[in-house]
């Protein structure tokens, strides 16, 4: 795996330490008796860049999962991990180095897209290389991703083929977006070099196209994306499709991209939108105990904690009769025994 950039690795940092304070914090730690309790366990999920959608996820999903020494939201049944846990989360480049991190060790769990999942079970595409990642497994299938395409107000560009000869960024090399993108283009019949591919990340691809210097660029998330909305509301930016043939022989190669419709309203100035969208998932590497695989899983889809899920857009959509479905590589065995005893395996 490629090091990190020394913004992100003190984002990651800063990420780790804010969502270890907040777990201990938040839940009204008496730090007078807690080193009387339970010892506590670390358990570390990378998650995204800070301005994405998996790094409030992460947080929220830790600050859920965590039962710190003394926690009296933890009292509660099935309210939290193992006493002890304490979640924090790590920034990163996205789902591609996140998959890798978790494979090695570098991670206990980590966020991640559906279809990067399935090229890491298969050894293909970003992971021809490194060959593959056998150690990764999915503790819950969360939230879908859509797959946009942002194109500039003022250009031609009408349809996923109006690329040809534009400039676009297809997100962070080997980054998530990027997978997707590259998927995208080439099921449609171009290739980065039918385009004038660049590979930026989120912060330089809004200040290209703001200073007009990109003509479109890709995103992963899950609806509404906020810079996107912004974009969209000063009126410099259109969505553009993805639809048509293009995308019947893309979701019919890849069963991990599905077909989707962004609903009017969804993004100021809008209307319906024909798109696809991939699913967000939660890996863990598999030498992770089953008992605590069990009772974060658990923790996650408890009752109680479902304001906490709802407090964040993407968040809302997870739902335990959905973690399941159409997953890219095995469940963790512990993850398996809570869908088991719910009756949803």
């Amino acid at each position: 795996m490629a090091p990190m950039k020394s913004r992100a690795a003190t984002l990651a940092i800063l990420g780790a330490t804010v969502a270890g304070s907040f777990a201990l914090l938040a839940f009204g730690v008496d730090f007078g008796r807690a080193e009387t309790l339970a010892p506590r366990m670390s358990f570390l999920i990378a998650t995204g860049p800070s301005g994405g959608t998996y790094f409030p996820v992460g947080q929220t999903i830790a600050g859920i999962i965590s039962n710190p020494p003394g926690s009296d939201r933890c009292q509660l049944s099935d309210a939290c991990g193992p006493q002890g846990l304490i979640a924090s989360v790590r920034t990163s480049d996205g789902a591609v180095e996140n998959v890798l991190a978790v494979n090695a060790g570098n991670v206990d769990s980590a966020l991640a897209q559906a279809d990067v999942v399935s090229d890491a079970e298969r050894g293909s595409g970003v992971f021809r290389k490194s060959g593959k990642q056998s150690h990764v497994r999915v503790l819950a299938g969360l939230f879908p991703e859509d797959v946009l395409l942002v194109a500039a107000s003022k250009s031609s560009i009408r349809s996923v083929r109006d690329l040809r000869g534009k400039r676009v960024s297809l997100g962070v090399e080997d980054s998530g977006t990027g997978v997707t993108a590259k998927a995208v283009i080439a099921w449609f019949g171009l290739s980065a070099q039918d385009v004038k591919a660049q590979h930026l990340s989120v912060d330089e691809e809004i200040q290209q196209f703001e200073d007009g210097k990109l003509d479109a660029f890709f995103f992963v998330g899950a609806a509404p994306v906020p810079l996107v909305s912004d974009l969209l509301s000063r009126g410099i930016a259109r969505l553009i499709p993805i639809d048509g043939s293009g995308r019947t022989r893309l979701v019919k190669a890849l069963p991990t991209v599905q077909a989707d419709v962004i609903p009017a309203g969804t993004y100021p100035r809008t209307g319906e939108v024909q798109s696809v969208h991939v699913r967000a998932l939660w890996i863990v590497r598999d030498t992770v105990g089953s008992a605590l695989a069990y009772d974060i899983v658990r923790a996650l889809f408890s009752p109680q904690n479902r304001d906490d899920l709802r407090e964040i857009p993407a968040m809302r959509a997870i739902r335990i009769d959905d973690a399941t479905r159409d997953l890219p590589a095995p469940l963790h065995p512990g993850a398996a025994r809570f869908f088991h005893e719910n009756g949803k395996i």
